[in-house]
């Protein structure tokens, strides 16, 4: 039995110690989706939260915490300064004012929102997108961009951070 209950243990304890274990790869999404109603891009972005939390901790010298409602405001503040540096949106060779709008926490994901002013005829897209690269140096970021129903999309391996699409 005493064999049994120490199998047991160790067992739990490395299923315990798998479950903390940080994962192996470093990766998140961009989507650039163009509303053709409001002429705008409605941008989302999808990140490991334990990896945008120590991102946005390093950049900002803070100890913040994602599903803490406590650091909420200032992590909303942290995440729309965080954006507003490591996104950027060029239209028909015009730099695209992006709005932060917020950001959603999903079990062991954190969504980001954000849009873009309004833009006409957008044929010419080119993007720059550097979330995480100040923590990762094997960060990938995968960008789709989505206009009239067409998307290409890419992956951008850290250090490149621009995209270039023709639609």
């Amino acid at each position: 039995m005493k064999k049994l209950v120490s199998f047991l243990t160790v067992l739990f304890l490395m299923i315990l110690n798998l479950s903390f274990r940080p994962h192996p790869y470093h990766v998140g999404s961009m989507e650039f989706s163009y509303n053709q109603k409001s002429k705008t891009f409605e941008i989302s972005g999808r990140f490991f939260m334990d990896d945008l939390e120590n991102a946005v901790n390093k950049k900002y010298g803070k100890n913040l915490h994602f599903l803490n409602t406590n650091s909420e405001k200032e992590m909303q503040e942290a995440l729309k300064n965080y954006a507003s540096e490591y996104l950027k949106l060029k239209v028909n060779n015009q730099f695209i004012k992006i709005n932060f709008v917020g950001y959603e926490e999903d079990k062991e994901s954190v969504d980001v929102f954000l849009e873009s002013e309004p833009v006409s005829n957008p044929k010419k897209i080119e993007t720059a997108v550097s979330f995480l690269y100040n923590l990762f140096d094997d960060q990938m970021n995968i960008i789709h961009i989505i206009i009239n129903g067409e998307r290409k999309s890419e992956k951008l391996s850290y250090p490149n951070r621009y995209l270039y699409q023709q639609f």
